[in-house]
């Protein structure tokens, strides 16, 4: 079955793919046959495979049985293995990233596990101010669970491999104390009772080396967050089911709120540095794929289980901290170039890593489409009427195949998420969201939102990938997990250049293609208005107004889990104390005479 249906999948994209090739050819070569038609019509072919294939995840996700999901146990049974939660940290705000542990801790305190579930919070924190706060934090958190629960805190002096590395770090100092560890990101969040079940499913299955849940994106405030928010809790469910449709034992790894059988993880994924310099050498950025590719090769299971409620993470607030997140993933994926070859893999594994790479080279491809066709009608010669003695023969203008080509593109974008909301309705799933009105009315505002930020984030995608092509290495920058709304000024100097682009667009268009600049408006107006978009969609004013219309609401803020409102009421408290803002503010010197006076304990 498994094979089938992967089959049919790609069969369903090649078919998309043919269909627009057949349909752009009678278009594009209507007023004679150009060498920059022929890369109209592959581009676009590549194009539409692809948009194909995300139908395919949603379809498969649509129609998979419900006797595949895995009811969560309810119940007293606790494992007998014990557990280390990973809580990798680099250079963030410690209130907050440890107001996540407390609430998870107290999750596992509340589901009766304290005894085997240890918290390990590994530091790669390299800002002396920061990482004194670490302690700082580390020892209150550890004060107000009064020792119930085993946490520890480890900093690293120097990061090589950055979160991969510091995994590995701890793998080979303490993973033989532990069965299982439960890798998370310094945003995350995982209910006490979700935990457990994790390890009694990989107790299930001796040979399940990965189990990855789905994560729900909450805690948005702009419209832009809010978008993001609703996407994953709405969509994502449907697509990640067609993800594990597809791939079946051989699925994804995220990098955080999974678990992973330590034997096996220590066996198997040991990353190399390839060789050379960054962006394509050294250390392994997008380190999860590799990882779970290599698992697969050693033949242990990896697999995504949708289904798995109580997994939470945090998101981008604005298009801008979006874009620097996207900057590092774009050079990870390109850089799985240089792996998808290696020896032993399985083929599906070969394929995932040439889905993330297409993942991101898309956004060049419709770019080279877009400029093609400006540049295309300026390539038509002097008509030639009379190609053979007779009566004259006039070019014929294929407007039924252009709509229909147009509206099977957008059939592709806008049809998965149209089937979801009458999924919704039929299974009932659209009240936690507000009901069938509202979800279809939220739908409508992220489909909305996400069209107007398309432009946008094609360009900062297209750019990241030449940057990469061209060596430009990203580092790994921190995460600003809280970001405040972005100013016009800082709109303007992160897309002033997004915004000439546009204009540039626009005039040529003007010039050369006519006939085509009411279709290029959809992608230069965005553009030239980018400054504006980016800053009206990071206000908190803008979420607020989505909020108060009852759009883009999603289970966890109107029905928050326990570990939410416990996790939101911690770091109420802590920021409420007077002498926190006090902290975040001193240097390392200042940092240091406040903790050793002992002030706030």
């Amino acid at each position: 079955m498994l094979a089938t249906r992967r089959t049919l999948s790609l069969l369903f994209s090649v078919l998309v793919a043919t269909i627009a090739c057949v349909l752009a050819t009678n278009v594009f070569l209507s007023d004679g046959a150009q060498w920059l038609d022929f890369v109209r019509i592959t581009l676009l072919a590549m194009s539409t495979a692809w948009l194909g294939w995300g139908a395919a995840l949603a379809l498969n996700g649509l129609l998979a049985p419900p006797s595949r999901l895995r009811p969560r146990r309810v119940g007293n049974d606790i494992p007998a293995a014990t557990v280390a939660v990973l809580v990798p940290v680099y250079n963030e705000d410690p209130t907050k990233t440890f107001s996540h542990v407390a609430a998870m801790a107290r999750s596992i305190l509340e589901a009766g596990a304290r005894e085997k579930f240890h918290f390990a919070i590994l530091s790669d924190t390299n800002k002396e101010a920061i990482a004194q706060r670490e302690e700082f934090w580390f020892s209150r958190l550890y004060e107000e669970l009064g020792g119930e629960v085993e946490i520890f805190y480890r900093r690293r002096q120097s990061n090589p491999g950055k979160k991969a590395g510091n995994i590995a770090d701890f793998i080979k100092t303490s993973g033989s104390l532990y069965e299982y560890l439960i890798i998370l990101d310094a945003d995350s969040l995982l209910e006490g009772e979700t935990m457990l079940e994790m390890v009694r499913r990989m107790d299930a299955d001796p040979e399940l080396g990965l189990l990855q849940t789905l994560p729900k994106v909450i805690h948005a405030r702009s419209l832009f967050g809010r978008a993001v928010q609703f996407s994953a809790s709405y969509y994502s469910p449907v697509f990640a089911g067609g993800v594990a449709e597809l791939q079946g034992t051989e699925g994804p790894f995220w990098g955080h709120n999974a678990i992973v059988r330590t034997r096996a993880f220590a066996q198997s994924c040991g990353l190399p540095e390839l060789p050379g310099k960054p962006p394509f050498g050294g250390h392994i950025l997008s380190h999860d794929y590799v990882e779970a590719a290599l698992l697969a090769r050693s033949g242990w299971k990896v697999r995504v289980d949708p289904d798995l409620e109580g997994s939470f993470e945090e998101g981008p607030d604005n298009v801008i901290d979006f874009a620097k997140r996207d900057r590092r993933w774009c050079q990870g994926n390109l850089q799985h170039s240089r792996v998808m070859m290696a020896d032993g893999l399985k083929p599906w594994s070969r394929f995932v890593f040439l889905q993330g790479i297409m993942a991101y080279v898309a956004s060049p491809i419709w770019a080279f489409f877009l400029a093609a066709s400006i540049v295309a009608p300026v390539m038509v010669g002097t008509p030639d009427y009379f190609p053979v003695p007779g009566l004259p023969v006039f070019p014929t203008v294929q407007k039924i195949e252009a709509l229909t080509l147009l509206t099977g593109v957008l059939g592709l974008l806008v049809g998965p998420k149209l089937l979801i909301v009458l999924r919704g309705i039929a299974t009932g799933d659209n009240r936690a969201f507000g009901g069938n009105i509202r979800a279809f009315f939220s739908m409508l505002l992220e489909l909305a939102c996400s069209s107007i930020l398309a432009p946008i984030m094609l360009m900062y995608q297209t750019r990241s990938v030449f940057q990469v092509i061209l060596g430009a290495d990203s580092g790994w920058p921190a995460a600003n997990r809280e970001a405040d709304a972005v100013s016009f000024g800082e709109a303007w100097a992160a897309s002033w250049w997004i915004c000439a682009a546009g204009l540039i667009m626009l005039g040529a268009a003007y010039q050369l293609a006519p006939d085509v600049v009411f279709w290029i408006l959809f992608v230069g107006i965005p553009a030239i208005a980018s400054p504006f978009l980016i800053q009206l969609t990071s206000t908190n004013y803008s979420g607020a107004i989505a909020r108060r219309l009852g759009l883009l609401w999603t289970p966890s803020e109107t029905n928050p889990s326990p570990v939410i409102r416990s996790q939101e009421a911690v770091l109420a408290r802590w920021r409420s104390e007077p002498w926190v803002s006090e902290v975040q503010i001193m240097d390392t010197d200042e940092t240091q005479r406040f903790l050793a006076s002992g002030t706030g304990r």
